[in-house]
């Protein structure tokens, strides 16, 4: 053993008290101290700031590191005082410090005293902090996150590309990069414009074997299917990402009303709510974490046991980034992903803003983002393809830990198909991208096809008895086998490989896996399939209809009025027992509990006490009445006797949504006095002859009115009416 191994490892003992470096941190601290340019891509949890943490405490001068997160540094510094005596060990040098601070800084730091400078990127570029460091012995800079020097990363900076001009006033000093993700296009962004040409380069597997990765279509009934999750997952910590801040926010609601204990997190609280929501998930006195992308970044926590996105990220690298906050302990950790191709056209719509450079580099993205979600191939080997790795998805470890390797989907012989679609990459002599390809294929003409005449091609059309979906599947099934490749550079143009003319010379077997079917039909199937196998208690049904038709007569009102179907199909399939529990059944509002609810709920009680039924607790998902601000606007004004079209105006809504929201607030049991808005639309003998066919009528239902009045009313004229009776009749 060399002086230098001796020495780091009992450094690492006396600072960190580890007797031995992880990974590939050894290997990185010696290239530092022998004065070398070193870029490090170690995933999340890898043991990242260890590899300049130390040399910094060891090495004479002070250790400028470079990062984008306020909060993460000031972690760091504290963890790197708690290792040492001297306060001045750490500093942090940015734009919250006084002027007392900036001088205390600097006195340590010429003292020798400071081992390491945390600064953000616009704080090394002022010009008084560049002519102080010029004055004083820096070791090396570390720049943390560095990805964000690339428009191809996913936190793409601008300030971090002046980086490179400030290093060099500095003097002859090493630089030290580090990521935690960077596909092969970012990590020659990275060496290109921190002009470290001859770094040595240091690259951890990006393979995390304990972590499951899934997607589930997302259907209307997400929040029941991400309440029955977290309910098998009880009593462990998770994250749930959404996109916006009112999701966030309407999520952590739902949790909450259904007893689970969630806070939200992001951008619009303030600091000091922020500070103690991560704070409660760290001391877990919250089990769950609603939050958008701002939350995780400075969160060490090692047994977060499941991540879920609500929606789909814009990159593979933040899906990584965010799965990666599960399971660091190397224990469970499953990511769950809900993908609807909505999402993506909403996210989409969101960049046509943006100048066209930054639009064509963001598409990219979500593609791959889409091909990840919609794939049928092992999710861990696209996911580590995609960072530039090879994984054996028969022996790999973890190789069985996802939902496509754990439920196959149907292989089929593709061979013919691959050569047909090798042939036309070659033949199109590289111009083109995936969907130009398979437009090619399947013989359909845009602009691009037009302009440089591929459809007078005679390949042109030549895969027409297939459809876009296949091609489009089958194409990234053969990147990921490495006949093609996607080159970044030119925004995602698809060229062919040495491989890929060996296959087209020398064809195989190539088995393609069928893909998913994610488009919005296959929702809609689910959502009635779920009703189906959840299927409604016809005895109870029809005991309930019983029950409702006597209450109705004693009050002298059609059964509708009492509650409607849907109601009572609701009760027969969740077993509603107390009032409290009815309120959340559909159509069931406060009002119409306190009513009408007791001989219900006591009928239901009786039924599941004498048939012993198990009801099955999750069922009874419990709404926030998110729409609750509108209701309350709503039943104000028109207590205010306002215009409707002034209050539909008001809250951005059709009069057709108006009605729609004031149907379901009668229908809940709450009384809205229409009189003055119908007195004006019809005279007293035409509402008596409504109000008696509602009196007289078995259904509620508008068509039947329509039909019966054959065109005297309109159908506002009828909804607005069918309103003010209820209301009066019911409420």
């Amino acid at each position: 053993m060399n002086s230098n191994e001796i020495n780091i490892h009992t450094e690492l003992k006396k600072y960190f008290g580890f007797s031995q470096f992880k990974g590939l941190q050894e290997q990185v601290i010696k290239s530092l101290l022998n004065k070398e340019n070193t870029f490090v891509i170690m995933p999340t949890g890898g043991g990242k700031s260890l590899c300049y943490q130390l040399p910094a405490l060891i090495q004479e001068g002070t250790a400028i590191v470079v990062s984008p997160l306020i909060a993460l540094m000031k972690n760091q510094v504290d963890a790197i005082r708690s290792l040492s005596s001297e306060h001045g060990i750490a500093h942090v040098l940015n734009s919250s410090l006084t002027k007392t601070e900036i001088t205390q800084v600097k006195k340590d730091i010429t003292s020798g005293l400071t081992k390491l400078l945390y600064v953000a990127p616009e704080s090394l570029t002022k010009e008084e902090n560049v002519n102080f460091l010029k004055g004083v012995k820096i070791s090396f800079v570390a720049i943390d996150e560095a990805h964000c020097i690339s428009e191809w990363g996913h936190d793409f900076r601008p300030e971090y590309r002046n980086l490179k001009n400030i290093i060099k006033q500095l003097g002859d000093i090493p630089i030290i990069g580090l990521t935690a993700t960077a596909t092969p296009k970012v990590q020659e962004d990275i060496l290109k414009n921190l002009d470290m040409a001859g770094a040595k380069t240091f690259k951890a597997s990006f393979n995390r074997p304990n972590l499951y990765y899934e997607v589930r279509t997302k259907t209307k009934n997400i929040e029941s299917d991400i309440i029955r999750f977290i309910r098998q997952h009880k009593g462990k910590s998770g994250i749930i990402y959404c996109l916006s801040r009112k999701k966030v926010e309407a999520i952590a609601e739902v949790l909450q009303v259904n007893g689970i204990s969630a806070v939200p997190y992001h951008a619009g609280l303030d600091a000091k709510t922020r500070a103690k929501h991560q704070d409660m998930f760290l001391m877990e006195d919250v089990d769950v974490v609603v939050a958008t992308i701002a939350f995780g970044m400075g969160i060490d926590k090692p047994d977060v046991r499941f991540v879920i996105h609500h929606d789909i990220p814009k990159s593979l690298e933040s899906y990584y980034q965010e799965t990666g906050r599960a399971g660091r302990d190397g224990g469970e950790g499953h990511c769950l992903a809900y993908y609807s191709y909505k999402d993506v056209e909403k996210l989409e719509k969101f960049m046509s803003g943006k100048p066209v450079a930054e639009q064509e580099i963001g598409f990219a993205l979500l593609q791959e983002v889409v091909a990840y979600a919609e794939t049928s191939m092992s999710r861990r080997k696209f996911l580590l393809h995609y960072f530039g790795e090879e994984f054996d998805s028969e022996n790999g470890d973890g190789a069985d830990m996802d939902d496509n390797v754990r439920n196959p989907k149907t292989k089929i012989e593709a061979q013919e198909q691959v050569v047909k679609l090798l042939e036309v990459v070659r033949d199109t002599k590289h111009l083109y991208k995936s969907k130009e390809i398979v437009f090619t294929l399947i013989g359909r003409v845009n602009a691009v096809i037009k302009a440089h005449r591929t459809d007078v091609q005679p390949f042109f059309g030549s895969g027409i008895s297939f459809d876009e979906k296949y091609w489009m599947a089958l194409l990234r099934q053969v990147l990921v086998a490495g006949f093609l490749t996607k080159d970044i550079e030119t925004y995602g143009i698809v060229k062919i490989t040495d491989k890929g003319l060996d296959f087209i010379k020398k064809p195989s077997s190539f088995l393609m896996s069928e893909d998913h079917e994610y488009n919005e039909t296959v929702d809609e199937a689910i959502v009635s399939a779920s009703k189906v196998t959840l299927a409604i208690d016809t005895v109870l049904m029809n005991m309930l209809k019983d029950l409702r038709k006597k209450v109705a007569k004693k009050i002298g009102v059609p059964p509708f009025v009492v509650f409607q179907d849907p109601s009572l199909e609701d009760m027969a399939l969740k077993y509603p027992i107390s009032l409290n529990e009815l309120i959340n059944i559909h159509g069931v509002g406060e009002g119409k509990a306190k009513k009408y609810g007791a001989d219900f709920v006591e009928l239901i009680n009786r039924y599941v006490n004498e048939n012993e039924i198990v009801r099955s607790e999750d069922l009874v998902v419990k709404s926030t009445g998110t729409n609750s601000a509108n209701k309350l606007y709503i039943i104000q004004n028109i207590d205010r006797k306002l215009s409707l079209d002034d209050i539909a105006k008001a809250k951005g809504l059709t009069m057709d949504l108006l009605i729609k929201e004031m149907e379901q607030i009668v229908y809940s049991g709450t009384k809205l006095n229409i009189k003055y808005w119908v007195d004006d639309m019809l005279d007293e003998d035409q509402q008596e002859e409504i109000y008696d066919y509602f009196m007289e009528s078995e259904s509620d239902k508008i068509e039947g009115a329509l039909k019966e009045f054959e065109g005297d009313y309109d159908i506002d004229e009828l909804r607005l009416m069918r309103i003010k009776f209820i209301s009066e009749v019911a409420n």
